[in-house]
């Protein structure tokens, strides 16, 4: 098993080498830089994003819009858009329509150190309202910091089943909200209304079925007008001057659990009637008032109720026979001014648990999207549950938060993950109090729920992470958790029928038919793989050629968009022709391959298949010999063919094997042809060699009925061995983490050798311990195997390099194959059971350098 020895060395890079950049070579088929945006998105969600948009964006996740206006030009019924933390500085004017059952909504994705503000904050060229719902339909708004200007910030016109809910609106003429044009169905809930002496929210003549509820006002009031069948339902108002609620010639409207307490300085309002709830004209038996709560510490009248003011309470009810279940007394209320500010209940406020769970309107949650608790220092003197809180906000106790970490989902696919928590009171409730946003680092965007189980599929293998924030008061403050969580990810492998995706010599991938210049790249373009694109590829495994060099060197293959590594893939000298097999990650689409030499080379690069989420995880072997026509029926034939059975040598299941092939006693030049059983003779290689030389190369090749071809491309025998080192199958638990390429040992210069005692080679029969990397990973991943390109430089003698995994017994078949005064390297596939051992089968020295490209891990559930 003699190679044909070179009189030249072949250069391998230290791992300290400076290289120098030369110019790459341009990529045939290469995408423009830019082209016109795609159609809009037809997903269920769009995206707005100030900070990670795109001009001409067609409002997906990868390509959001840079407006709101842009998204409210195209919205169709049941999509949600979803706009990120930003300032957004324009007049939107609501143009679409939803349906009842598919409404549109439009809504800010706050996140507690981020908010979506929209109007007048800092800068703002724009004029007019700055949301307006003119004759439209079934939209929800919800989420928004509002900046009003000298107009109406937000104009709900001659539209229905329209819901503005959970913003807050800061400054702007009065009112803040405006309902006309006979609108019908709307629901104002949620919001907080700040603009000191304004009127928050006026509901014009001829509204109907307007919901006011769970809204805040800390210096206003909410006024409406002739509008029938109308809810005012646990809000909280501090009045500022004039009535908290005013209601008039509204039939059939409710007036229940509202808190309203007039502020206690009146110095800046004209004289006007004290009071905080006014009704008038007459209202109608329909029209009812109840369990509200109302202030009485600054003297003023809690009702006027037609034409009469009620000085107490207990006059108004005995009077009426309205105001059931109302209190008068101090609320207790802790106001907060924020972007979105809120009135929190104190300790003790009469409104804890006393409100009518059963009145028209009341929310399931409150301003905080948080659900009825149980105050147990407090009697329930409400109806129903007995615990619902008067006004729009629920006070909530101790709470703990209880998250499971990012997670490979359990039955899905490789990149599947799953973010899972809860938020728990020690109160008793009624529902899920608290609130999420969360987003995962494969896209910029976050999204919000009010209950944490999300499934993501993440695009490639590797370090995935999420980032989550909770918050308990709707992240309308900055007052919350931030919870960063990781798992590993690997990917699955897909393997292909040999496609040739460079040839410099007859320019494949290329433009032209020179060679690559020294020290310089050429560009392999893979925008995508049997339709799947470059983005959702982890890693390509390549057959990368070097042939006809002038001068010894190597070749580095690695991502577009990275720096050159100091780790070699093909080391050649000059007129030689090498193949080796490389597993790359990738990147945008793109790999290159450099040049490392004083003079020109050629260079071939064969697909062979791809790591991503589909595909088969992976088994490993102990290296085993499964072939070797040295001992069996000879060598193969001038272009002759061998079928290689592997039934009961690798798993039933089995879809690809990975084989270390070598060559041996070729009698003429020749190459080696590895394919699936039953398949034509491919254009692509596997092995290169000329007469009387041993060549090695890793082989992974689809198998049919367990079965793989061989073919000798050659006018004179060869013999022909292969070397089991694994599988990939249906039963295969491994996947694929491309965190390479990296050198993790070189005995040249100690690299990953720390008890060796320095720089020097390895001594005949000698055994070193490598340990795969993995510091560029989350915490706590092992390697059950890793993949890595074995080279050998300056052997003195003849021999062999064996990788085994450090707990097993070393094998009697080896990885690669030397001659003094060569360097030779070869990809492998090694399991890592106590560490990675490289045992030196010589007895003459030589320099060993190891090159990681991947590693294999267990699932991480």
């Amino acid at each position: 098993m003699k190679r044909a020895v070179r009189s030249l060395f072949a250069l391998v890079p230290l791992i300290g080498a400076v290289g120098l950049v030369g110019p790459g070579s341009p990529a045939a088929g290469a995408a423009p830089a830019s082209s016109p945006a795609a159609a809009t998105s037809t997903g269920s969600e769009l995206f707005v994003s100030e900070t990670n948009c795109v001009p001409t964006g067609n409002g997906s996740a990868q390509s959001p819009f840079c407006t709101i206006s842009a998204a409210a030009a195209v919205a169709q019924p049941g999509q949600t858009v979803l706009v990120q933390p930003g300032l957004y500085p324009e007049s939107v004017a609501f143009t679409r329509s939803g349906t009842e059952a598919a409404p549109i909504t439009f809504r800010a994705v706050n996140t507690g150190n981020g908010v979506v503000r929209a109007g007048r904050y800092g800068v703002d060229t724009a004029t007019g309202s700055v949301f307006t719902l003119r004759q439209v339909h079934d939209i929800v708004v919800e989420g928004f910091a509002i900046y009003g200007r000298s107009e109406v910030p937000v104009v709900v016109d001659n539209s229905s089943r329209i819901t503005i809910d959970g913003t807050s609106i800061t400054q702007g003429s009065t009112p803040l909200i405006k309902v006309t044009g006979g609108s019908q169905d709307v629901t104002i809930s949620r919001n907080f209304l700040h603009s000191p002496g304004t009127t928050g929210l006026v509901v014009e003549a001829g509204s109907t079925g307007t919901r006011v509820v769970a809204n805040q006002i800390p210096n206003g009031s909410i006024e409406l007008t002739n509008a029938p069948g109308s809810i005012v339902t646990n809000n909280t108002v501090q009045a500022g001057c004039g009535p908290g609620i005013w209601v008039a010639a509204s039939s059939n409207t409710t007036i229940t659990n509202n808190i309203v307490k007039p502020l206690p300085d009146q110095s800046l309002c004209a004289p006007i009637a004290k009071i905080a709830i006014v009704v008038s004209p007459a209202p109608d038996p329909a029209t009812v008032a109840h369990h509200n709560l109302i202030d009485p510490t600054t003297g003023w009248a809690p009702y006027r109720w037609g034409a009469t003011t009620y000085r107490t309470v207990g006059d108004f009810q005995a009077a009426t026979g309205q105001g059931a279940s109302d209190i008068a007394a101090d609320p207790l209320l802790d106001v907060r001014f924020e972007d979105r500010g809120y009135i929190a209940l104190k300790q003790s406020s009469p409104a804890i648990d006393s409100a009518d769970a059963y009145a028209r309107g009341v929310p399931a949650t409150d301003l905080m999207g948080n659900a009825h608790s149980d105050d147990p220092t407090w009697a329930n003197t409400g109806t129903g549950n007995g615990y619902h809180d008067r006004g729009a906000v629920e006070r909530v106790g101790p709470t703990s938060t209880r998250l499971e970490p990012l997670h490979r989902t359990i039955g899905a696919g490789p990149l599947d993950t799953t973010l899972r928590g809860s938020i728990s009171s020690q109160w008793t409730t009624d529902g899920p109090i608290g609130a999420y946003v969360y987003k995962f680092d494969d896209s910029p965007l976050w999204r919000g729920v009010s209950s944490l189980n999300v499934n993501h599929r993440f695009r490639r293998a590797g370090t995935a992470c999420a980032q989550l924030n909770a918050s308990l008061t709707g992240f309308r403050s900055s007052a919350g958790t931030s919870y960063p969580t990781c798992v590993v990810l690997g990917a699955h492998y897909t393997a292909m029928a040999p496609t040739r995706v460079l040839d410099t010599r007859s320019a494949v991938g290329v433009t032209t038919s020179t060679p690559v210049p020294p020290k310089s790249e050429v560009v392999v373009p893979v925008q995508s793989i049997g339709g799947v694109p470059a983005a959702d590829i982890s890693a390509v495994v390549l057959n990368v050629t070097a042939t006809q060099p002038t001068a010894a060197g190597f070749l580095s293959v690695f991502p577009d968009g990275t720096s050159a590594p100091t780790a070699s893939n093909v080391n050649f000298v000059a007129k030689e022709t090498v193949p080796n097999l490389v597993t790359v990650p990738m990147s945008n689409g793109k790999i290159r391959i450099r040049n490392g030499s004083g003079g020109t080379v050629h260079v071939i690069a064969d697909l062979q298949g791809w790591y991503g989420e589909a595909g088969d995880g992976f088994a490993t072997e102990t290296l085993k010999r499964v072939l070797d026509t040295r001992t069996g029926d000879g060598a193969l034939a001038p272009n002759g063919t061998l079928t290689l059975n592997l039934d009961r040598k690798v798993s039933p299941g089995a879809t690809a094997v990975v084989l270390n092939v070598t060559v041996t006693a070729p009698q003429t030049n020749g190459v080696l042809k590895v394919f699936p059983y039953g398949s034509p003779v491919p254009n692509a290689s596997n092995l290169n060699f000329v007469p009387g030389q041993t060549i090695p190369n890793l082989v992974i090749v689809p198998v049919k009925d367990l079965k793989a071809n061989i073919h000798n491309q050659s006018s004179g025998s060869v013999h022909v061995i292969a070397d089991l080192a694994g599988y990939f199958g249906t039963d295969g638990q491994l996947s694929y983490v491309p965190n390479g390429p990296s050198r993790i040992a070189d005995t040249r210069d100690a690299t990953g050798l720390p008890n060796r005692g320095g720089a020097k080679p390895l001594q005949a029969w000698e055994t070193v311990n490598v340990s795969p990397n993995v510091d560029d990973l989350a915490c706590c991943v092992t390697a059950a195997a890793v993949v890595a390109n074995l080279t050998v430089t300056e052997p003195t003698t003849s021999g062999f390099l064996i990788g085994h995994p450090g707990a097993e017994a070393r094998p009697s078949v080896s990885n690669l194959n030397f001659v003094a005064g060569e360097t030779s390297s070869n990809l492998a596939i090694v399991g890592t059971r106590g560490g990675l051992s490289l045992y030196n089968s010589s007895s003459g020295t030589a320099h060993a350098i190891v090159d990681q490209a991947g590693i294999f891990i267990h699932p991480q559930y």
